[in-house]
């Protein structure tokens, strides 16, 4: 025993296995003449090239290896100062269950963007869910919305993210507990937890979320990237759920998260779709 504690309940017990890549490309162009001159850089080849599908209107299932674009909507400061988040005019989202289209595109497309723009990479990998039992499996994933064509759900909110040094002292099964909802000795719930407090957002809003290879991720990066998607009549639930997450009181995990900047950005289907007119201007 240590400190009172079991030696045996360390991150060791969670999974290490990564199912899938990806990363999300933040483009901030640096004047007017650079911007019209993004037309003519070549995205859909190296698309093409590196068998990316679009995520904007798939056939069937949303592709295995894959390619999205969003336009800046509007976007604000989160506690963590990031300008190449922030001030993106565009973001390029990839994917693929193996990591050389996704760091292949991330260098070549980093490449041909740099002469006319800032490119910040926010790139991280999906691991098998450590703390879902068979219940929450069926109170949350099975209920989940999957990904919608654009015209559907035409939202993206970009949200990076991370956890204090407290958080990662913490051993796993501690942090677990935040997810589920709290009880006084009576059987008086006195705290949500994320899972309760994130509910109204499970059957309308895709939450896709990326995990820092190491965690906690080293300096200059983030130990998650979380994004979601909705429709433009689902937009206020999602808001009202970012804002109930964050009210530590209803959900205590939040003492413990540092966000970066709120990214909103409209999906589109092509690279041409993506840079055929001024991007909006930050909020």
């Amino acid at each position: 025993m240590h400190g009172g504690r079991s030696g045996m309940i360390g991150d060791e017990y969670l999974s290490t296995e990564i199912l899938r890549h990806g990363a999300y490309l933040c483009i901030r162009v640096r004047n007017e003449a650079d911007m019209a001159a993004l037309p003519g850089v070549p995205m859909p080849a190296l698309a093409d090239h590196l068998g990316l599908e679009s995520e904007f209107t798939p056939d069937g299932p949303p592709p295995q290896e894959s390619i999205a674009f969003l336009r800046r909507q509007t976007s604000g400061a989160g506690d963590i100062p990031d300008g190449g988040v922030e001030r993106a005019h565009y973001v390029i989202h990839v994917a693929s269950k193996s990591s050389d289209p996704v760091t292949k595109f991330c260098v070549q497309a980093r490449g041909l963007l740099e002469p006319y723009a800032e490119v910040r990479v926010l790139a991280g990998i999906v691991r098998p869910r450590n703390y879902s039992g068979g219940a929450m499996k069926k109170f949350a994933y099975e209920r989940a919305v999957v990904q919608q064509p654009g015209a559907i759900m035409p939202n993206g909110f970009l949200i990076p993210m991370s956890k204090t040094a407290e958080w990662w002292r913490k051993d796993w099964m501690e942090r677990h507990t935040y997810f589920l909802p709290r009880y006084d000795n009576e059987g008086r719930m006195v705290a949500e937890g994320h899972a309760l407090t994130a509910e109204a957002g499970i059957p309308c809003i895709l939450r896709r979320t990326y995990y820092a290879l190491d965690q906690p991720a080293p300096a200059g990066s983030y130990d998650f990237v979380t994004y979601f998607e909705c429709a433009d009549s689902d937009i206020p639930v999602f808001e009202k759920v970012c804002t109930n997450l964050r009210d530590v009181k209803r959900n205590p995990e939040w003492k413990f998260v540092r966000e970066g900047p709120t990214w909103h950005g409209r999906r589109v289907a092509t690279w041409k779709d993506l840079v055929a007119l001024p991007a909006r201007a930050t909020r």
